[in-house]
């Protein structure tokens, strides 16, 4: 048996590259198929493969994996650049979390802020997330129109498996084209009508760059943390773990409880308004997402 990573998947084949020229188009073996799960085999899974006589090949084994983004599924991602416009369409810091949140879940090594387009917003482009810089994100500030930080984008993704993620029409395809001679991806337009950007990549794919991969991601402007648990989503917010497990009563959602570490941080400016008021959304929002699934297990 040959091993090699899974660049791509789609349509029920997984095409696998072993070192050879060209990627092996494998399905995979039907023991996988007969107990079936979420995230069986996903780009950037490591695998054991089984060549045919035609040069196709079928999938033996996974791996395991050292990471896995959940959404969209990669695995064994060392990096995300969490990729986002200065303008059209507009910086939602709502979104801005959301993402964080799906990153620090799925337990990626790095994690940075990308914000593009700064050429549209030239008054305050240095100081845009400015206070996540200071809770431990690297935030890069570039224009792929002008060629402003991609040096150092270029830089950042040396020697990584870096997978792009954001919503729709924020340039993450003419970024990585910028910062990658000859990538070629195609780069699609924002709607005038909607003020939203155009799906442009379709699947998620690896591709080789240096010593490393990088991953474009199909753009989503909606965000759902189906999974996560509301006991661990306070974790995800890293400037909350100092805070965790001085509160007055155990559990604590963090949200309403008197003589809350977290809610008293937030009050005396030590943990940033907007990241407290995101923790509380989203918390919201997974618990009514929990709630709506248990009356429909009733029902």
């Amino acid at each position: 048996m040959r091993q090699g990573r899974v660049r791509k998947a789609y349509n029920s084949f997984f095409y696998v590259d072993t070192g050879a020229e060209e990627l092996v188009s494998c399905k995979l073996r039907g023991r996988f198929k007969k107990s079936r799960k979420e995230c069986c085999v996903v780009p950037g899974d490591c695998v054991r493969i089984e060549l045919l006589p035609d040069k196709t090949g079928v999938i033996e084994e996974v791996l395991p994996r050292e990471t896995l983004l959940r959404r969209p599924a990669v695995a064994n991602v060392t990096q995300v650049v969490l990729t986002f416009a200065a303008a059209q369409p507009d910086l939602h810091l709502l979104l801005v979390n959301r993402f964080l949140v799906l990153a620090e879940w799925s337990c990626i090594p790095k994690v940075r802020i990308c914000i593009n387009k700064i050429d549209l917003a030239r008054e305050n482009a240095d100081t845009l997330l400015a206070d996540y810089e200071r809770i431990g994100y690297s935030v890069l500030h570039t224009s792929a129109q002008e060629g402003v930080g991609v040096d150092a984008l270029r830089e950042a993704l040396a020697g990584e498996v870096t997978v792009f993620a954001g919503p729709s029409g924020v340039g993450k395809s003419s970024l990585l084209n910028a910062a990658v001679p000859g990538l070629s991806l195609k780069a699609g337009a924002v709607s005038e009508k909607i003020k939203r950007g155009r799906h442009t990549t379709r699947v998620a794919e690896l591709i080789p760059c240096g010593a490393g991969y990088l991953v474009d991601t199909p753009g989503f402007s909606a965000m759902e943390l189906e999974g996560l648990e509301l006991a661990k989503l306070a974790a995800c917010f890293p400037e909350f773990r100092p805070y965790l497990g001085a509160c007055r009563f155990a559990p604590c959602s963090h949200t309403h409880e008197p003589d809350c570490a977290v809610k008293a941080a937030a009050e005396k400016g030590e943990i940033l308004s907007e990241r407290y008021d995101a923790y509380r959304t989203i918390y919201q929002e997974i618990e009514e997402g929990q709630k709506l699934l248990r009356r429909k297990a009733y029902k």
